[in-house]
């Protein structure tokens, strides 16, 4: 069985860093793109970062310039260097990867995230 395994999240005083990190466990024949999500209550999850398998990188404009995502293929593990924080980044951050498992087709697999608190 394929799990997600977040960790990383607390609180934070503005302008202070955090790193996320995703682990990805269980009977994986590939690990596609990789992303970190947040969500705060009311409004819909959105994409913080992703990274395919070949290192290609997107961002939100948002975080754009403060935030790095990185993956260690060897770990099946994607990370999130969250610098320059702000309040307005509170949010609970999920992990989620595209990830064939052996004898089975590509899935979409979320983790059970991870909160990211901001004071000001």
């Amino acid at each position: 069985q394929v799990q997600l395994v977040e960790s990383g999240g607390g609180l934070v005083q503005a302008g202070g860093s955090l790193r996320l990190s995703c682990a990805a466990s269980g009977s994986i024949f590939r690990l596609n793109t990789m992303a970190w999500y947040r969500q705060t209550p009311g409004k819909q999850r959105e994409l913080v970062a992703r990274v395919t398998n070949g290192g290609t990188t997107n961002y939100a404009d948002s975080v754009k310039g403060r935030f790095t995502i990185s993956r260690d293929n060897a770990k099946s593990t994607v990370y999130l260097q969250m610098n320059s924080l702000k309040p307005e980044d509170t949010a609970v951050y999920y992990c989620a990867a595209d990830i064939q498992p052996y004898g089975m087709p590509i899935q979409n697999y979320w983790g059970q995230g991870t909160q990211v608190t901001v004071s000001s």
